[in-house]
């Protein structure tokens, strides 16, 4: 993707922002309480407690409640989703969705504290006019969701596809008028969303064929695909004859069921994930309106898999030509140097992964401690220490040239963990050999689509894509292993740290401490949620310390190329970030120095919540 940004845009925003802040700062100081109580321009909230953070909260529930009593009594909209043959699906009352705005979307109402504590008395209100704004915020969001959907539905990445267009469908139940909210698909065909996000979903289940492929004592191997190809990624649950599994994952076409010991039924139950309950804190809007709005079924969802050990041979043949065969994405490794002195070297790597499979399920892990440096045995510590760890596959292995070293792709493994929303996270493990054979390096792989973003992006040369992908994979793992010090390593000294919402178009200055900040073109400092390096260190620590797991997801990565300072690169990426106990999703954007390779250096990270309805996504050219 090109990324072009013009000044006369950038100097606009900056005057938008400023003009905002100050006819917000007027109104503010413009109106008093008693002007607010007596007009019928406003609705207010009043809340009572014994401190003021008690009464806010009282302040806030009731001002909720009378905007939900005014919305409703004015449109007396009550939600009905139709099907396609003109049925009533279900039906809710509108106001009970009003409830799933909190703190966090009312961002345009007002409050005075008028009696401190002990016996505080606070007021909160609204100007009616601003109610539309609630919805329309909420209205953008389920968009950016569709658009999502689509662009994960032409990678194959039916995980991605099935969230987005159930979260969005949720979210426009909770709209005052969800029915009347259209999306104009790439023919120029217009759709009411929420009937055509239900009609994707299923559309999504009917192109997904998942049959037997192999039996390993309790474990059955899984071809999965999607409209005739190998699918990029889907999420499911089966039935084990007495509960529900965990969620587990299938990459690349491959998935396995794990079977009780004993059980004796010729076919399984299996249902696709499409709710993500569980993921939904990444998104607290979104968790909160999952909980209050009453859900969709999908029963197209479940599917039966037979048990068949007596496949024909055509059958079998078939299917793995099938799978063999075009996928979502191109073949990597087909436009990269194999490893050299293939026919010589290519045992010992296979012979080291064996082992390396061997040792992780027998949990004999001493055994294979002469495979590793002592910096990757370290790291194979740590990730026999991340969760219960287990070897999906390990059919698919590469081997790929990287300078000087060799890298494994295709090892795919599991990790389960006793808390969190999410149970399970299949990954696929990318092993890095030395010259002598050792394996040095651990890290998280992309995945493939994410991988042949990168690499077949012949404008580069292979050193430097092959660097772009293996920061990002080793970033992500740093801090699902919780490596403090080499996150440490690869932020610069006076690196730009961003962790809150959104910034404005902002200059790189130099203050007299020689510290870098930002500033806003042509007026004030903005500062918000700016950390130093020390700082974001510091809270990333206590962070870790807190959560039993930690776990980076990365989608539609693009990457820029900057016109200055050699192999320097902006990413922007977009992340969900799991933790046990905390989750969000957003953008991230990575200004990273890669010269020297081996030593990627960060010199700015920012991160937002949500593309910006006016220009999207943080580029270079904002800094």
């Amino acid at each position: 993707m090109i990324i072009r940004v013009y000044s006369k845009q950038l100097q606009s925003r900056g005057v938008a922002l400023m003009g905002f802040l100050l006819l917000l700062s007027m109104s503010v100081s413009a109106q008093t309480w008693e002007q607010v109580r007596d007009s019928e321009e406003y609705i207010y909230g009043e809340g009572w407690g014994s401190s003021v953070a008690e009464a806010e909260r009282q302040a806030l529930a009731n001002l909720i409640s009378k905007i939900a009593t005014n919305v409703t009594g004015a449109a007396q909209q009550t939600l009905r989703t139709q099907s396609n043959n003109g049925k009533l699906d279900e039906e809710s009352q509108f106001s009970q969705t009003v409830n799933t705005y909190s703190q966090a979307t009312l961002t345009n109402t007002q409050q005075r504290v008028l009696k401190n504590e002990p016996d505080a008395y606070v007021v909160r209100w609204l100007k009616k006019s601003e109610i539309e704004k609630i919805f329309e915020s909420r209205k953008r969001k389920a968009i950016d969701m569709v658009e999502t959907a689509i662009r994960a539905e032409k990678k194959g990445k039916v995980d991605d596809v099935l969230r987005n267009y159930y979260w969005a469908l949720t979210l426009l139940k909770s709209l005052q008028y969800p029915n009347e909210v259209t999306y104009t698909d790439e023919d120029g065909k217009e759709h009411v969303l929420t009937n055509w996000c239900k009609e994707k979903i299923d559309d999504t289940f009917y192109e997904l064929k998942t049959c037997y492929d192999s039996r390993d004592g309790n474990d059955i191997r899984l071809a999965i695909t999607y409209k005739g190809k190998p699918v990029n990624s889907v999420d499911y649950k089966f039935w084990d004859g007495q509960t529900w599994s965990a969620v587990y994952s299938a990459k690349d076409g491959w998935g396995v069921l794990e079977l009780a010991p004993g059980y004796e039924g010729s076919q399984v139950q299996l249902k696709y994930e499409y709710e993500y309950a569980g993921e939904a804190k990444i998104d607290q809007e979104v968790e909160m309106v999952l909980n209050a709005v009453k859900g969709t079924p999908m029963p197209k969802s479940y599917t039966n898999v037979m048990l068949d050990t007596k496949e024909k041979p055509k059958e079998k043949k078939a299917r793995m030509q099938m799978m063999q065969g075009p996928s979502f994405t191109t073949n990597s490794a087909a436009v990269l140097a194999p490893p050299k002195s293939l026919d010589k070297d290519a045992s010992v790597y296979k012979t080291a992964i064996e082992s390396f499979v061997k040792a992780v399920k027998q949990k004999d892990y001493e055994s294979v401690r002469p495979l590793f440096t002592a910096v990757g045995w370290n790291m194979f510590v740590k990730l026999m220490q991340y969760g219960k760890a287990k070897v999906l596959d390990s059919s698919d292995i590469r081997f790929l040239e990287d300078n000087g070293s060799v890298l494994e792709r295709g090892l795919k493994m599991s990790f389960s963990f006793g808390s969190g929303g999410r149970a399970t996270f299949v990954e696929d493990v990318v092993l890095a050999f030395n010259e002598e054979h050792k394996i040095t390096n651990i890290a998280f792989g992309l995945g493939k689509t994410a991988e042949d973003d990168i690499l077949n992006k012949g404008v580069w040369d292979e050193k430097s894509r092959f660097a772009i992908m293996n920061f990002l994979e080793n970033y992500k793992t740093a801090y699902a292993l919780k490596r403090l010090d080499y996150i440490r390593s690869i932020f610069d000294d006076d690196a730009v740290i961003i962790t809150g919402s959104v910034v404005s178009k902002a200059n790189q200055l130099a203050n007299v401490e020689n510290q870098s900040q930002l500033s806003q073109e042509g007026n004030k400092i903005i500062r918000q949620n700016r950390q130093t390096k020390d700082e974001y260190l510091k809270n990333l620590k206590r962070c870790f310390e807190r959560n039993e797991f930690v776990n980076i997801r990365f989608s539609n990565n693009d990457v820029i190329k900057m016109g200055e300072g050699g192999e320097s690169y902006a990413i922007q990426i977009q992340q969900d970030y799991y933790s046990s106990t905390y989750g969000d999703k957003g953008y991230l954007m990575l200004m990273v120095d890669i010269n020297e390779p081996t030593k990627p250096l960060i010199k700015l990270r920012t991160w937002q919540p949500e593309k910006d309805p006016n220009f999207g996504i943080y580029g270079p050219g904002d800094f």
